[in-house]
Parts: structure tokens; C-alpha cells; sequence
């Protein structure tokens, strides 16, 4: 997961871990790159506006990079030109915050090949 928002960095993990999935998480794209997990990653929970690289431009760099981690963007500021976008780039959902446990479970589901 990365996020740079502190409270959704200690929120949304233990969340996800009550699902049953093991999380990492990262305050920044360029520290997600910089560590050995994108090669362990299954799944990225991405916020999609963050300082510096942001959401976009990692999904963007781990595509040039040929990783394909399905993603699932987060983020605070609805805009359907751009979820639709993202969507038809690949993303495997955009989830507007607040969203529920439910939408992230399936989205999680669905990445995970789960459903």
C-alpha cells in the first residue's frame, strides 16, 4: 500500500490484514521503488495524488518497467474523466475515500483473481 496520508497509512492496513492479506506499506511511490517489494507485490493499494511521483506516475512507471502488479487507486478527489481513465488503463478499481470495507474487499477479490 502506498499513501502519503499518516492516518490512512495506520488505518487502512490493519483492514486490510483483518481480510487475511499480508500488508507492506510506503509513504511515497519513490519508496515503494526504492525497496525489493514491487518483485513481492501482489497487489498495490495506490492514493492517487500524492507529493513527488504521485499514484499515476508510478502506475505508469511500474507498466515501463513491465511489472504487472494490479492496482487498485484510492483517493479523495472524485473525478470520473480521470477514474475512467485509470480504468481503461488497467486499474483494477477507483475507490473514492471514505469507501467501504465492502468495495475494498472486492476490489481486492477481483486483483487477486478471488472472484
Amino acid at each position: 500500500m502506498v499513501d502519503d496520508d499518516e492516518a490512512v497509512r495506520e488505518s487502512l492496513p490493519d483492514l486490510v490484514s483483518v481480510f487475511g492479506y499480508t500488508v507492506s506499506v510506503f509513504a511515497s511511490a519513490e519508496a515503494f521503488l526504492a525497496s525489493d517489494i514491487p518483485d513481492q507485490t501482489d497487489c498495490l493499494i495506490l492514493d492517487l495524488n500524492m507529493p513527488g511521483m504521485g499514484g499515476a506516475g508510478l502506475f505508469r512507471e511500474l507498466k515501463r518497467l513491465g511489472k504487472g502488479i494490479p492496482v487498485i487507486f484510492i483517493t479523495a478527489h472524485q473525478d470520473e474523466v480521470q477514474r475512467e481513465r485509470l480504468l481503461n488503463q488497467g486499474a483494477i478499481d477507483c475507490l473514492y475515500k471514505p469507501f467501504s470495507d465492502t468495495a475494498l474487499l472486492a476490489a481486492l477479490k477481483t486483483a487477486l483473481g478471488e472472484s
